[in-house]
């Protein structure tokens, strides 16, 4: 009967190793299985990763580094078997380049998984329209932007125990990058709505709810005004609706969205919106949590997934002077763990910090404490065997 377990066992192992890409799983599915190892207790820490998972990283801008420098701290202090590769792309910092994107892009393309800083976008035209930033996404097809606004334990704000996810399609919408002076003085600013991206990334958010054990899906829109574009939207995400009866759907406009958030935010379970209002829903659901030091985030398209935080700024006036809350990288890098199925090294990594943020003696400005980057950072480490 131990043997039959252990069989099915690999078999499921296996599977799960070839969801990983390239030829990391058969090196994986290669090695003895251990009966006892299948029969350990939950507490037992495992044995050491049989891998080093290979994970892309763009510090970016602003205090990115400084945040990337505390995530390689924690990962070496709790042995997490992920070695980075690291790039530089930065267009405020003249380390951005034709030859530099394609690099990046060849090490996303192998690896599968990065972990992101924001990469600044200037608001000067320099000739091209589309940031260094979007060019990736499209480059990637990374069309969903998922933020799960989660309220901390042990730090207290207006509306606690909060739950709620915002899904973002970040490909079309206003961010299409299609911008001209028609006449002079005058400028069209084309946005893009799909059907087919509209139905995807409704599909993409009705299935994370299903997988999530959420009960409902708010489309949040502007139909009333762009009757044809937001309009679109909204009809593809009512035809999609369809297919998962057990979810609730409804749909809301942007700005009474807005007022329902600040007033009641509980309402909302899993909210689905064009790439304009996730970017400013994403921020202002942020502040209600503690900021955007405290907030993790993803990106995925069919392939690739990007972990960065989920209120992007690239906080540029703390940037050297040590201030700067490392607590969303590090849950991103929890959730990047978590998505490598390194399901222990996630929940040690995602834990400590939550421990300390609950302990509540070592904290941020942003959170009303007066600890650096590095004694946070210290403090989590100084967690991760407890």
């Amino acid at each position: 009967m131990v043997v039959k377990m252990a069989a099915a066992l690999r078999g499921s192992l296996v599977t799960l190793f070839k969801g990983l890409g390239g030829p990391r799983w058969q090196q994986l599915a290669s090695r003895p299985l251990s009966v006892s190892a299948g029969l350990c207790s939950p507490e037992s820490p495992p044995a050491r990763a049989d891998a080093i998972f290979k994970v892309t990283m763009l510090p970016g801008d602003g205090v990115g580094p400084e945040l990337m420098t505390a995530v390689k701290d924690v990962f070496k202090a709790g042995d997490v078997p992920v070695e980075f590769e690291e790039f530089h792309l930065s267009e405020v910092q003249n380390m951005a380049s034709e030859d530099k994107l394609e690099q990046v892009l060849t090490s996303m393309k192998t690896n599968k998984v990065a972990i992101k800083g924001k990469i600044h976008t200037p608001m000067e035209f320099k000739g091209e329209l589309a940031s260094y930033e979007m060019r990736l996404r499209r480059k990637l097809d990374l069309f969903a932007n998922v933020v799960h606004v989660n309220s901390l334990p042990g730090y207290n704000t207006r509306h606690n125990n909060l739950d709620l996810v915002i899904i973002r399609e970040q490909t079309e919408g206003e961010y299409s990058s299609l911008e001209h002076e028609s006449v002079t003085g005058v400028i069209e600013c084309l946005k893009i709505i799909t059907r087919e991206k509209s139905r995807r990334i409704a599909k993409f958010a009705f299935d994370y709810a299903t997988k999530k054990g959420r009960s409902k899906v708010t489309a949040v829109h502007k139909a009333n005004i762009m009757k044809l574009g937001d309009g679109l939207f909204l009809q593809s995400c009512a035809e999609v609706a369809q297919l998962y009866p057990k979810i609730k759907y409804e749909n809301i406009i942007i700005d009474n969205c807005c007022m329902q958030l600040v007033q009641n935010p509980y309402q909302f379970d899993v909210l689905v919106m064009p790439n304009l209002y996730g970017n400013i829903i994403d921020n202002l659901a942020a502040g209600l949590v503690g900021g955007a030091g405290v907030v993790p985030g993803e990106s995925y398209s069919a392939e690739y997934a990007v972990f960065e935080t989920g209120a992007r700024h690239p906080f540029a006036q703390a940037v050297g002077r040590n201030i700067a809350n490392p607590t969303a990288m590090l849950l991103s890098a929890a959730n990047m763990l978590r998505h490598l199925n390194l399901e222990y090294h996630s929940h040690m990594v995602s834990d400590a910090v939550k421990r300390v943020i609950k302990q509540g003696k070592v904290r941020t400005g942003d959170l009303g404490g007066y600890a650096t980057s590095d004694e946070f950072t210290r403090a989590v480490i100084a967690n991760l065997a407890v």
